[in-house]
C-alpha cells in the first residue's frame, strides 16, 4: 500500500512494505520501507518491460485453439487418449509407437490406489458375480462365459493384491502429434490409433478439450483430462516406453557391445533364415575391422572363412593364425581356372546340368573380357564353350570326378575354327599369348584346405580385378558345393563386382543360393551409391539378414536411410558415429553397436598403419635379438 502525507513533496511516496521488481511488467513488491520517487518507480517499470525472459524464449508466436486440434504456430497438433485395454497385453506393445518416425509428446499418469478399498470393492463385485451364477444354474439356464472368466480374474487379482505381489493403479496415457498441415494430422492420427486398434486398445480423440490435452503432454506433470483406466502392476509395466532391443543369444559370436543398454551383441549369423550379410561405410570407418573380428571369432567356433582381399589387409591375420593366403597376378604362381567343374554337389544335378551352369557362368565371364557381345557372337561363344569341353571329352555321360578341364587356349582354338568367331579368338588372344596371358590361361594350382583361406587381389591392374574376382568367386562356389560345410565367403570391397552387369548378376545369384551349401556370404563395400544404385546390389541387401552400418557419409546418408528404412535419429547416429560404431540389424531387430575387440585381437586385426609399423619393427628387433643370441 502507499501513502501520501500532506505537506510532503507530492513527487515522492512512503512505501508501508518492501518493494521488488521479479518479473517482466510486474507491477512493484514492497521489500524495504524507503521513500522512493513516482519517476524510480516508471522508470524500474519500463526497464523491466524490456528485459528477455527465459519464457519470452520458448514460448510460440501464437496459440490457436479448435475444437478437436490447436495450430500452435506454424505446426498442427492433436491429442490422442486411450480410453480401454484388452484382457492380455503383451510386454512392449507401446514399442511401435515409440519407434514411430514421427514428431510426438507422450504422457503417462500413474495413480496409486489403496489396496484396502479396491479388495472391498472386488469383494462385493465377487459377491454379486457368484450369486448370479448360482442363480442361472437354479434356473437351469446355459452357464455366462463371461461371468467366470471375469470371476476367476478377480479372484486371481484378490490373491495377488492381498500378498502384495501386484499394486493397484489408475493409469492415463496421452499422445499429442505435431504436423505441418491438417491432411498429415488426419494421417498420422489413423495410423496411430490403426497400432493401438491392432493391439486391441482403443483410443479416442480430444474434443472441446484440445487445451487440455496439449497441457497434458507438457512436461509439467500436470493431468487436466484425467481419462483414466484401472489396471494392476503387471500390464501398467507392459507400458514402460524406455525399452531397447536385445541381441543377446545362447550361441554365437560378439559383434559389439549395445551402446543403448551396455550388453553383449552375441548373435549367430546361422540361426538366421539366411547366414548372407552386408557391410556399408565410409573409409576408415572400422569396416574391414569388423569383419576381421567376426572372421577370428568364427574361425575359434570351427567356420571355415574364406576372404577375396583386394588391398593385403587380412594377411596379417592369415599369418597369425596359419591360414593360407593366395596372391593371384599376372606374374603369381597361384592360377585358377576358370572352366573348372565342381567334383560333386551332393548329387542333386546330373553332369549336363553342371556343364550348363558352368558355361553360362563363363560367358558372363568372357563378356567382362571382351566386352559386350551381340546376338550372334553370344550364340557362337555358348557354342565354343561347349565345344572346348567336349574337346576334353566333358560331355553330359562323362564322370567329372575324372576329367582334365580345358583352358582359355581351347576356347581360343576352337573360336579360331569357327564361322564367325576369328574376330572372337583375336579379342581373346591378349589374355592366353598378350599382357594377360599369365592370368586364366593355366590349370588350378591352388588348395583350399586350410580353414582361413584368402586370395588377394591387390597386384592386378583396376581393369583386371572384377574378371580375377569372378574367377576368385566361381572356383569358391564349385569348392563349396562340392563339399558341404559350415563357411563364411567374405568379399571386400564388393563394389568392384557392381560395376559390370555379369558379375552383379553372378553374385547375387550366389547370394540367393548359398544357403543352401551352409554358406553365408558377407559383402563388404565403401562406395554405397555405386552398390545400391545397382538393381542388383538391392537384390542383395534384402537377400542377407545380418547388416551392418558404420558411420556413412552425407552424400550417401539418403540413399542409405530410404533402404534401411531408418529413423531421423538413427540418420545423425551414422553422421556422427565414431571408428567402429554404427547400427546392427539382425532380422528384425536393430541396435546401435560399438564394436570391442581385446588388446591381443586388436594386434592381429589392425588395419592402421602406425600400428603396422610398429608390429613390423617390434618383429625385426625381435628377429635380429635371436640371430644375436644364435651367434653367441
Amino acid at each position: 500500500m502507499i501513502n501520501f502525507n500532506k505537506g510532503e513533496d507530492p513527487n515522492k511516496i512512503t512505501l508501508n512494505t518492501p518493494v521488488t521488481f521479479n518479473s517482466k511488467n510486474a507491477e512493484p513488491e514492497i521489500e524495504a520501507d524507503p521513500v522512493l520517487t513516482r519517476e524510480v518507480i516508471e522508470e524500474e517499470k519500463a526497464f523491466r518491460r524490456g528485459v528477455l525472459s527465459v519464457k519470452d524464449i520458448i514460448s510460440p508466436a501464437s496459440l490457436k485453439v479448435k475444437p478437436n486440434h490447436l495450430y500452435l504456430g506454424d505446426q498442427f497438433l492433436r491429442t490422442i487418449f486411450v480410453i480401454s485395454y484388452p484382457r492380455y497385453i503383451s510386454i512392449g506393445w507401446f514399442a511401435p509407437i515409440i519407434n514411430l518416425n514421427l514428431t510426438f509428446d507422450i504422457s503417462m499418469f500413474f495413480y496409486p490406489i489403496s489396496s484396502s478399498i479396491i479388495l472391498k470393492q472386488l469383494k462385493n463385485k465377487v459377491g454379486t458375480l457368484e450369486a448370479q451364477i448360482i442363480s442361472d444354474a437354479e434356473k437351469g439356464a446355459a452357464r455366462d462365459p463371461l461371468r467366470e472368466t471375469a470371476l476367476r480374474d478377480i479372484e486371481y487379482l484378490r490373491d495377488a493384491l492381498t500378498q502384495g505381489t501386484e499394486k493397484f493403479f489408475q493409469f492415463a496415457l496421452y499422445v499429442t502429434l505435431y504436423a505441418d498441415n491438417m491432411e498429415d494430422l488426419d494421417r498420422i492420427s489413423d495410423q496411430v490409433e490403426d497400432i493401438f486398434g491392432s493391439r486391441l486398445v482403443y483410443s479416442r480423440r480430444v474434443y472441446y478439450q484440445s487445451e487440455q490435452g496439449f497441457n497434458s503432454t507438457l512436461p509439467l506433470g500436470n493431468d487436466e483430462l484425467y481419462i483414466a483406466f484401472n489396471m494392476n502392476s503387471s500390464p501398467v509395466a507392459s507400458s514402460f516406453p524406455f525399452i531397447s532391443s536385445e541381441l543377446t543369444s545362447d550361441r554365437g559370436i560378439l559383434y559389439g557391445i549395445n551402446r543403448h543398454n551396455n550388453s553383449l551383441i552375441l548373435f549367430d549369423r546361422f540361426s538366421l533364415q539366411n547366414a548372407n550379410s552386408v557391410v556399408f561405410a565410409t573409409s576408415g570407418a572400422g569396416k574391414s575391422y569388423a569383419i576381421k573380428l567376426e572372421i577370428l571369432r568364427s574361425l575359434m567356433l570351427g567356420t571355415d572363412v574364406i576372404v577375396i582381399d583386394p588391398e593385403y589387409e587380412y594377411k596379417h591375420l592369415a599369418e597369425a593364425v596359419g591360414g593360407t593366403y593366395i596372391n593371384i597376378s599376372l606374374s603369381s604362381e597361384n592360377k585358377i581356372n576358370p572352366f573348372d567343374l565342381p567334383r560333386s554337389i551332393g548329387g542333386e544335378a546330373r553332369p549336363k546340368d553342371i556343364i550348363r551352369s558352368a558355361v553360362i557362368t563363363l560367358k558372363g565371364l568372357v563378356r567382362l573380357m571382351l566386352g559386350a557381345l551381340n546376338y550372334d557372337e553370344d550364340s557362337i561363344v555358348d557354342r565354343a564353350l561347349l565345344e572346348a569341353y567336349a574337346k576334353k571329352d566333358i560331355t553330359p555321360d562323362s564322370d567329372l570326378s575324372k576329367i582334365e578341364p580345358p583352358t582359355m587356349s581351347d576356347l581360343e582354338q576352337v573360336l579360331d575354327g569357327m564361322e564367325g568367331g576369328a574376330e572372337l579368338a583375336l579379342r581373346l588372344r591378349k589374355y592366353t599369348k598378350g599382357t594377360f596371358a599369365g592370368l586364366l590361361n593355366s590349370p588350378t594350382n591352388v588348395e583350399m584346405d586350410n580353414q582361413l583361406v584368402c586370395f588377394s587381389v591387390r597386384d592386378l591392374e583396376d581393369e583386371l580385378r572384377p574378371i580375377a574376382i569372378y574367377t576368385i568367386v566361381n572356383y569358391i562356389w564349385n569348392v563349396v558345393r562340392s563339399e558341404m560345410k559350415k563357411r563364411i565367403l567374405v568379399i571386400d570391397e564388393a563394389w568392384w563386382m557392381m560395376q559390370h552387369e555379369d558379375s552383379a548378376k553372378f553374385i547375387f545369384a550366389l547370394v540367393k543360393r548359398c544357403r543352401k551349401y551352409y554358406l553365408g556370404v558377407t559383402t563388404i563395400t565403401q562406395d554405397v551409391n555405386d552398390f545400391l544404385t545397382s538393381p542388383y546390389g538391392q537384390a542383395i541387401v534384402n537377400n542377407s539378414s545380418l547388416q551392418i552400418l558404420l558411420k556413412q557419409s552425407p552424400a550417401a546418408i539418403d540413399l542409405v536411410q530410404k533402404t534401411f528404412i531408418l529413423t531421423e535419429g538413427e540418420r545423425y547416429l551414422l553422421l556422427e558415429c565414431g571408428i567402429g560404431e554404427g547400427i546392427f540389424f539382425a532380422g528384425n531387430k536393430h541396435v546401435a553397436m560399438k564394436i570391442v575387440a581385446s588388446y591381443t585381437e586388436d594386434q592381429l586385426i589392425t588395419s592402421d598403419p602406425r600400428q603396422l609399423l610398429e608390429l613390423e619393427e617390434a618383429k625385426k628387433e625381435f628377429d635380429e635379438s635371436r640371430q644375436e643370441e644364435g651367434s653367441v
